[in-house]
């Protein structure tokens, strides 16, 4: 498989929200507006493909010559989880308002199953685990791909304050309805021979 290919599976027709549904607390908790969606997408991109990165590193060459497979959960929850501190601090320095919009959804960065899965699915797959550059480029796909899924729903959840909404699907029920339609439109994807 190319790099191309891989990037574009990874954004498309495996996108980490409607195909593989990892990350869906975040999704529906920060999409009502889209500059905190926006917020979060880019910060969860950064961790993903930073800790990607480590992760692989660590797995190729700490955890396997040492014999320390059993501790690789342990490790890349670590490693996310100093990523994440990294973001926090730096949010609150440099855009005091976006880290109060995020709020308590910006340490649950950690606790994303996206950004685990990831570095999971990175160092599992024969393909990505012999090759560092593959591993950056399927990282990059998916976190853009939660980018991609949290903003798009983000603008279509603005828009649907301003609809005329039975009274029964007001608020939540017909967010989730939106992101089941638009998860069934990402499915279209799968049927590219990628």
């Amino acid at each position: 498989m190319g790099l191309f290919s891989l990037f574009i599976s990874a954004l498309l027709v495996n996108n980490i929200i409607f195909a593989r549904f990892m990350g869906i607390c975040p999704f529906l908790g920060v999409s009502k507006k889209l500059d905190t969606a926006m917020g979060m997408g880019v910060a969860v991109t950064f961790v993903i493909t930073l800790s990607s990165i480590i992760t692989w590193l660590l797995q190729k060459y700490i955890l396997l010559n040492f014999g320390l497979e059993y501790l690789q959960t342990v490790v890349f929850i670590l490693v996310i989880a100093a990523l994440v501190q990294f973001v926090e601090m730096f949010l609150k320095k440099s855009a005091p308002s976006l880290y109060e919009a995020l709020g308590v959804f910006l340490p649950l960065i950690t606790t994303n199953c996206a950004v685990l899965g990831v570095a999971l699915i990175n160092v599992q797959d024969e393909f990505l685990q012999s090759n560092l550059l593959a591993t950056i480029v399927h990282s990059l796909g998916a976190s853009l791909s939660f980018l991609l899924a949290i903003v798009l729903f983000a603008g279509i959840r603005e828009r649907l304050e301003f609809s005329d909404v039975p009274k029964a699907f007001e608020g939540f029920p017909v967010a989730l309805i939106t992101a089941g339609l638009m998860s069934l439109a990402f499915l279209g994807f799968s049927g590219l021979a990628i």
